[in-house]
């Protein structure tokens, strides 16, 4: 028996709003962008009339499906690069007050922390990243070795010991 639309809801908000805005933030780097990004994809999955096989494989559609969503936002004439007051204040409590590595992952170009917010955060594989992105496994694998190339060079360069491999 299909869920009731309210129960779907609810359901979807309590099991994948923090992942799919924690996947939204990190390409985005704007908490009020990514609760936007988070609640259309949500509201898109209640719109969604197919049945998935599985709750990994209704995972891997919204994940996907944000992932879009951001890089749409991000191309778009209408994004603006002007930051609100408010926004600045959202981010300094949604962001780690310390330096280090996710701080610096912050940083990198957004090809770059989807990746490794999908490999270490999400834990997908290099391939169901590809398939996530559009994007070979072989492509996925040389990105993330860029950006831990990148965030190794910047730590570094702030003093931390890094271990190399």
């Amino acid at each position: 028996m299909a869920e009731k639309p309210e129960e779907l809801a609810q359901r979807l908000v309590e099991t994948y709003s923090n992942q799919l805005l924690r996947v939204a933030y990190s390409i985005l780097n704007s908490v009020p962008d990514a609760q936007d990004v988070c609640q259309e994809v949500l509201l898109k999955r209640l719109e969604y009339d197919g049945v998935f096989d599985s709750p990994a494989h209704e995972r891997a559609w919204l994940v996907k499906v944000t992932v879009n969503r951001c890089r749409n936002l991000r191309r778009s004439p209408w994004h603006s690069r002007t930051v609100a007051l408010e926004e600045l204040a959202e981010q300094a409590a949604f962001q780690p007050q310390e330096g280090g590595v996710l701080e610096e992952a912050q940083k990198l170009p957004a090809k770059y922390r989807e990746v490794l917010v999908l490999y270490y955060y999400m834990g997908y594989d290099t391939n169901e990243i590809g398939a996530l992105l559009g994007i070979r496994p072989e492509a996925v694998r040389a990105r993330m070795k860029r950006a831990r190339d990148k965030l190794r060079t910047e730590l570094e360069g702030q003093g931390y010991d890094t271990i190399s491999g």
